[in-house]
């Protein structure tokens, strides 16, 4: 286990009182906290380096462009991707997704061909693959959910055909905190012929992710979930295949020589990169990524399952409480109702205690209905919370139940 103490001090934000009690916070996967240095990054950027990237020849657009650029080599070794090139910043995994929708949908899918998703995608792994097929007359096809979160394997595999051009799923339910088999679906999916996108925005924060070793065609996630900043997101996408998609913006940087006649593009990864990009956040997101290297991310995965144990125990003994998703393969995240109670109401409650958690159906209203509720309560823990913490949620949750029944 780590050093709690020496950690939570890295974390300004978790040391003040929230309606005077001090702050529990058990929101992660909607976004995590920063650590200091990330937080000092920022800073640093704006005071002494601020400037525009591959454009200047002056000493702060060389020293912002260095720093730039340098995070984009973190986050190949990060993922160990194969070639810096194949590492496109966006402003997060929404707009990653969308871009692989646009751009590899409009060169790759044709009418009546297959795009395979499943039931427990948040939104942005839905729309817009509905927006393709609309666009390109082709069909949306879902994966269904068991009982116990995990993904029907046998549908899977059913539902597979020649007809696929896509599969786009979650590495990790932001609702469940289901763990896909993402190396079984994509060997399973390449053998069809398809192409995969994993949307990993929470898996990354979580447990070391290789692409090379899943053999992912394109792979997203968010920085802000893994204590960097907001609006600065990842597309992997293998080179080969970056390089047949067309642009999916226009505009400055992406170009390589712009006459009225015609445009041609700039190479990898510029093409898709149009436009000022969030420079002083994609700094802070090699901070980031330094920070979780320097802890250990299997150090972050053996805590993080450790506080999931057991705030499993911990919630189970309260009678009215169930539970949605009960596999054990998982990751810090567990959703659940109590029967009487609507989450808002819950969540509120817990809120005048100072105990942050998300109430709704968390950007997945599908897999709501597929458990037949219109939202959850959820708790999700980061390696800086404690179990003094969940003791405070249980006893939370246990004061809310005798208010509201």
């Amino acid at each position: 286990m780590l050093s709690l103490e020496h950690y939570r001090r890295d974390f300004p934000i978790l040391h003040q009182k929230v309606n005077g009690f001090p702050l529990v916070y058990l929101d992660n996967a909607a976004t995590s906290q920063k650590p200091q240095v990330v937080i000092d990054a920022l800073v640093n950027y704006y005071q002494k380096i601020n400037s525009n990237v591959h454009r200047g020849a002056h000493y702060l657009a060389d020293q912002a462009t260095i720093a730039f650029d340098e995070t984009r080599k973190k986050v190949q070794k990060f993922i160990n991707a194969q070639y810096p090139e194949e590492i496109i910043f966006t402003k997060g995994t929404t707009e990653s997704i969308n871009l692989v929708a646009f751009s590899f949908g409009e060169a790759f899918v044709s009418p009546q061909q297959e795009i395979l998703i499943t039931e427990m995608e948040h939104h942005a792994n839905i729309v817009p693959w509905q927006m393709l097929c609309e666009r390109k007359k082709a069909i949306l096809k879902v994966v269904p959910v068991l009982e116990d979160g995990t993904l029907d394997i046998e549908s899977f595999y059913r539902f597979l055909s020649p007809n696929t051009s896509l599969v786009a799923i979650t590495h990790v339910s932001n609702v469940l905190g289901t763990i896909n088999p993402i190396q079984e679906i994509i060997q399973v999916a390449h053998a069809a012929g398809a192409k995969v996108l994993v949307d990993g925005a929470q898996s990354v924060p979580h447990f070391q992710v290789n692409v090379q070793e899943l053999d992912a065609d394109f792979f997203v996630f968010s920085g802000h979930k893994i204590f960097g900043p907001t609006g600065v997101g990842i597309l992997y996408g293998k080179k080969e295949l970056l390089e047949l998609m067309p642009p999916y913006q226009g505009g400055g940087a992406m170009i390589k020589e712009v006459t009225f006649e015609r445009t041609t593009y700039n190479r990898l990864p510029h093409k898709f990169e149009a436009g000022t990009p969030n420079i002083a956040d994609v700094i802070g997101l090699g901070v980031a990524l330094d920070y979780v290297q320097n802890i250990g991310i299997e150090n972050i995965a053996l805590q993080e399952h450790a506080l999931t144990e057991y705030a499993t125990q911990q919630l189970q003994q309260i009678p009215s409480l169930k539970i949605i998703g009960n596999t054990p393969n998982k990751v810090s995240v567990i959703s659940f109702v109590i029967s009487g109670i609507h989450h808002y109401d819950l969540g509120m409650l817990l809120d005048a205690n100072g105990i942050a958690i998300r109430t709704g159906h968390h950007c997945a209203q599908p897999l709501m209905r597929r458990f037949g509720v219109e939202g959850t309560a959820r708790a999700s823990f980061a390696f800086y919370n404690t179990k003094e913490e969940i003791h405070k949620l249980c006893e939370g949750v246990e004061k809310a139940i005798a208010v509201l029944t």
